[in-house]
């Protein structure tokens, strides 16, 4: 946990030690704390993509993980060696069958389609809800012990912050955000019918390496491919939570290991946020660049776009987990990530 502050830049800060977080395994290998992530099998869905590959990775050190995934949206390179991968589509009940038998403890459910990837807004909601109905079904059936679910902070729409997780009236603005609060809905069903304990994150901003068609990526290719003007949507005031890839699975199985109620709902996040004319100055500076911005207008990048989040992360943290790189830190590493990933190869330094 974090004991000191944090730089802009996020480069001085002190921690509690790892034994805080972390389980001796007696190798050298951490794992969080508790028994219920070791010696399990442990389905995850999306695990293909930014958060369920890493996620996928860092269960396999002590678990049986089997990634399902369709690779529509996740590449198959990024899936872990040490898990067991199947090509399963979650909306089709007979393949959701094939994944979760009766020896799987616990799915972790990140397969979504979001609205920045997917243009069809209908085919969008049903799909997400159909997968996440698939799932919970299947699960209760053959008796599973829990899912841990990713939702949004889009669930909350245009709420006042920081939002809290018992925040209401849920008014959320976009598809996505209608699609997760209704899978929310059906989790809390199962939660509350079956032998089921639920979980449901609902996420700020993840950032990483690999990842593609959001903010840092976009800005990253437009300006490698003009390196004197970037374009920006909206006003570049909008601000939001950004976290780092890796803190926000140790977050999800922190959660997981600390609570168990039959519905548990946590915000994952940090108490800080920053803007995308922020990220835009973060990313041209890794890339050495001074360009100019060309702001298209309007307070959101695109319909749907909620302008201003920050979530609470006063539950979180009422358990013991906060998060130790702040917004402009967690951008400014993915940015450096993805740069030397997007950059051409003959442009690397020795």
């Amino acid at each position: 946990m974090r004991t000191g502050t944090e730089t802009e830049t996020g480069t001085e800060m002190e921690t509690d030690s790892k034994a805080d977080k972390f389980l001796d395994t007696g190798d050298d290998t951490d794992i969080s704390k508790s028994l219920i992530l070791r010696n399990q099998t442990i389905v995850v869905t999306g695990g293909a993509g930014l958060v369920g590959s890493h996620l996928a990775d860092h269960l396999s050190k002590a678990n049986e993980v089997i990634v399902a995934d369709d690779l529509s949206k996740g590449t198959r390179s990024r899936v872990p060696d040490k898990t067991t991968f199947v090509e399963a589509d979650m909306t089709n009940p007979d393949e959701v069958a094939s994944v979760i038998t009766s020896d799987v403890d616990i799915v972790f459910h990140l397969a979504a389609y979001t609205d920045t990837n997917f243009a069809e807004p209908r085919r969008l909601f049903e799909e997400n809800s159909d997968m996440t109905y698939n799932i919970l079904e299947q699960a209760a059936a053959v008796g599973v012990d829990g899912v841990a679910f990713t939702s949004s902070s889009t669930v909350y729409g245009e709420a006042p912050r920081p939002t809290s997780e018992g925040y209401a009236p849920l008014e959320p603005i976009s598809v996505y955000g209608a699609s997760k609060l209704a899978d929310e809905g059906l989790l809390s069903t199962y939660a509350h019918t079956e032998s089921l304990t639920v979980w449901c994150f609902r996420f700020a901003n993840i950032v990483g390496p690999k990842q593609r068609g959001n903010v840092i990526p976009d800005f990253i290719q437009k300006l490698l491919e003009d390196p004197e003007t970037l374009t920006i949507l909206g006003d570049g005031r909008q601000e939001k939570s950004y976290l780092y890839v890796t803190e926000c699975v140790d977050a999800i199985c922190y959660v997981v290991e600390h609570t168990d109620d039959p519905m548990n709902i946590y915000n994952i996040g940090t108490e800080t946020t920053t803007s995308v004319t922020k990220i835009a100055d973060i990313v041209s500076d890794v890339m050495g660049l001074d360009p100019a911005y060309d702001y298209t207008g309007g307070d959101r990048g695109w319909d749907g776009d909620v302008p201003r989040m920050r979530l609470s992360v006063e539950k979180l943290r009422t358990i013991g987990w906060s998060a130790d790189t702040e917004s402009n830190a967690a951008v400014r590493q993915a940015a450096r990530e993805l740069y030397d990933e997007l950059k051409p190869s003959d442009n690397h330094s020795t």
